[in-house]
């Protein structure tokens, strides 16, 4: 059974956790030169056109009932706007500061499933995650002071996708993860490709069109290959390994986010924001381990 290769899972992950910062450098290369519509209309695009001939080649399963497509239209759209986010705040941000900031997701996740699906949450992970807020606004507090509101949509990314994983949630039994990535790109493409056309007569400068050079084309498609592929790592490393043995791993992304934006942009994280941090990943890890502890015992939160 592929659960019993947790080595692959990890290298998967590992791999997940290295690609993912990568294309999010390609996208800050490009955050100044093209805009935000058009890079989005390439990357999922580009999804759409690697995963179809896997569906039609492994003849996976890609028709869904008129309740899941309007659930799938609706992970689309948030899809949308949190990788948009993303994009534009790194623009702004450094690249780990951005990566670190949008790490409070897990946080929002615990209290959204507290207060919106009714689940148990006791009070050590609600300090927890009170921990790694406190983390987060020391990484915002500099980035704020140099570059002002754009410094806050990383916090936008990070609501945007934990409603993301809610709705992901709710349809992952009834649907093919990659039938569902395929569906979802030509869903997005559908969406954004009308609103360039809209951008293009009307004053939207994130919406224009632009003639861009070959090694432009060149990092745009590669945005696209490396988005898809990151989801591809993700979504098989959950095959062969437990998710309690995978999600503190994810971290390691802040990390590598570092690594990667001091070497191609030669930024590194202040005082403060290295504080910050180094709070969000432990409170983060303080909450896996916690969840994990809690799996093994009776349904009973201290």
């Amino acid at each position: 059974m592929a659960q019993d290769r947790p080595l692959l899972g990890i290298t998967l992950m590992l791999a997940f956790c290295i690609l993912a910062p990568l294309g999010d450098a390609v996208a800050k290369i490009l955050s100044t030169a093209v805009p935000i519509g058009q890079t989005l209309l390439v990357r999922f695009a580009v999804q759409a056109l690697v995963l179809i001939p896997i569906i039609i080649i492994t003849r996976r399963p890609w028709r869904m009932r008129r309740s899941i497509l309007a659930l799938v239209a609706l992970r689309t759209g948030l899809h949308i706007i949190g990788i948009g986010a993303m994009f534009l705040a790194l623009r702004y941000l450094p690249l780990a500061d951005a990566v670190a900031i949008a790490f409070v997701m897990p946080f929002l996740m615990l209290l959204l499933g507290k207060f919106v699906l009714n689940e148990e949450v006791g009070l050590r992970r609600i300090l927890a995650c009170a921990v790694g807020f406190a983390g987060t606004l020391l990484v915002i507090q500099p980035s704020f002071a140099e570059v002002g509101a754009p410094a806050l949509l990383p916090l936008v990314v990070a609501v945007v996708f934990a409603l993301f994983m809610l709705v992901t949630r709710r349809i992952a039994k009834e649907t093919d993860p990659i039938s569902l990535q395929a569906v979802s790109g030509v869903m997005a493409v559908a969406v954004i490709a009308p609103l360039l056309v809209l951008g293009a007569d009307a004053d939207w400068p994130e919406m224009h069109l632009i003639s861009p050079d070959p090694k432009t084309v060149s990092l745009l498609l590669l945005i696209g290959l490396m988005g898809t592929a990151a989801h591809l790592l993700m979504t098989w490393s959950l095959r062969y390994a437990p998710s309690t043995t995978l999600a503190p791993m994810q971290y390691l992304e802040i990390p590598f986010a570092t690594l990667i934006g001091w070497a191609i942009f030669s930024d590194l994280p202040d005082g403060p924001a290295a504080l910050g941090i180094v709070i969000i990943m432990a409170a983060g890890l303080y909450i896996v381990i916690r969840e994990r502890a809690m799996s093994r015992v009776a349904p009973q939160v201290p």
